[in-house]
């Protein structure tokens, strides 16, 4: 009697299977055949929660991610740095203090801290920092600084930005680098009335602007260039006229940022420092060398937050700086080797370790930002279901925005889009997914892939 209970049970569930995989090839195919996906690459892959094949179209197909190559980055640093990882700015000096005066340099270091006077999380903005760090002189005597005050920043090698960026992106704010002493997210706002600066939201140390704005236009066609540790900056393109617009860059040099900003703080609460304010590459650009941060006169520490609250804004706010971050610092701390090329490699054999063909991850940067990531839908799918059985899965998957009713990260530099996640139908079935679409010219891409995921519902 049970054998004759269940054949209706597994007629309805194959049939209501292969519908879904019918709807979604009638969906793919209508969107291949149109005029605009002449040129097109698509690949798809929908599996449900066990793994278990629905539907594929080009699923081994290798394509530009964008920034749902997150999701690898994110997962391997979880996994291998662990979800309660902190990142460290500590203080210190060299030499002594004597009646109040430090007779010696004073250093701000860190290993890399990418939160390090952000305004996403409670107590952690820069006003924070400055706070505690102040507090912190305070309580160690020192009233007067005789030397140097250093930002070391040597943890990160020198470039502070992987080779396969586009120089349009680099000025902007999704383009600023990881630094080994980041600050303020390396971003800052200038508010603009027409194509006239008004201001910015904190003073720029020793940028020198070449504006090229012009007005018209209803929206924000500008772009800013700036590279990293020089001196000069442009912006050019086209804003509306009449109206105040703000506009977001990329800082040139975050931790000499830092360094003058901290000067400015102890100035004003008269501590003085009769020496340079400068940082570890500052003075390496100059043929010149700085003695390493002494160990043994810490007098501050600073924590972020735990790397679970990080992954969060990573995923929710796609913050390309976060990637960077952690794929050079999954390069330090497994590889000691603080390098992109280093981190790159690291990630491409942290998911090859996990069962992915090499073949169908080609990896150029810890967020996507670079066109020269490729790789296949069924690849994504693979690294969600891998997240999906781990016990840090509830603080990946909570940084997923909801995107037409699904939880998914989506994806989008120039000519590519991407959407990757997980969707409950209306029937209870699980389904995790990647669809990744390039060279689709005109229209609504995101509104075209969001027909054929709606298919999941």
């Amino acid at each position: 009697m049970k054998y004759f209970l269940l054949i209706p049970l597994l007629i309805s569930q194959t049939y209501f299977s292969q519908s879904v995989s019918d709807q979604l090839d009638k969906s793919v195919k209508e969107m291949m055949s149109a005029s605009n996906a002449l040129s097109a690459n698509l690949s798809f892959y929908v599996s449900d929660e066990n793994g278990n094949l629905v539907y594929e179209y080009n699923g081994n197909k290798g394509l530009s991610t964008a920034s749902t190559q997150k999701i690898f980055t994110s997962v391997a640093a979880l996994e291998t740095l662990g979800k309660n990882y902190q990142f460290k700015t500590t203080a210190s000096y060299s030499g002594k203090i004597s009646n109040g005066t430090l007779d010696g340099d004073f250093y701000i270091t860190s290993n890399g801290d990418p939160t390090l006077g952000t305004w996403r999380y409670e107590n952690y903005k820069p006003e924070n920092f400055k706070q505690q760090l102040l507090e912190a002189i305070k309580k160690s005597g020192i009233k007067k600084i005789s030397g140097n005050l250093i930002v070391d920043d040597s943890y990160f090698d020198f470039q502070s930005t992987p080779g396969g960026w586009p120089w349009n992106d680099l000025g902007n704010y999704y383009g600023a680098g990881t630094f080994g002493v980041n600050w303020r997210e390396n971003q800052f706002d200038i508010n603009i009335n027409g194509n006239q600066f008004k201001n910015f939201s904190y003073d720029l140390d020793n940028v020198n602007w070449i504006n090229e704005l012009k007005t018209g236009g209803s929206s924000d066609q500008s772009l800013i260039f700036t590279a990293p540790h020089s001196e000069t900056a442009m912006i050019n393109g086209m804003l509306p006229a009449g109206k105040v617009s703000i506009v977001s860059g990329a800082t040139p040099n975050p931790p000499m940022q830092l360094a003058v900003e901290i000067k400015k703080l102890l100035t004003e609460n008269g501590i003085s420092i009769s020496g340079k304010t400068t940082t570890y590459y500052n003075e390496k650009i100059t043929g010149k060398s700085i003695s390493k941060v002494p160990t043994q006169n810490q007098i501050f520490e600073y924590k972020s937050p735990t790397l679970d609250k990080i992954v969060y804004w990573f995923l929710r706010k796609s913050i390309n700086l976060y990637g960077e971050t952690l794929i050079k610092t999954m390069a330090k701390e497994k590889r000691n080797n603080p390098t992109f090329e280093t981190g790159v490699d690291f990630l491409k054999d942290f998911w090859k370790s996990k069962g992915i063909n090499p073949n169908m991850i080609n990896f150029a940067d810890g967020s996507g930002l670079s066109p020269q990531n490729y790789v296949s839908a069924k690849a994504q799918v693979q690294a969600l279901l891998y997240a999906k059985k781990q016990n840090w899965f509830d603080a990946f998957y909570e940084g997923f925005p909801t995107q037409n009713g699904i939880k998914m990260k989506s994806g989008t530099i120039k000519d590519s889009k991407s959407f990757a996640g997980y969707q409950t139908s209306k029937s209870g079935k699980n389904y995790v997914f990647s669809i990744i679409l390039n060279n689709y010219q005109g229209g609504s891409i995101s509104n075209t892939l969001f027909k054929i995921l709606d298919n999941l519902k």
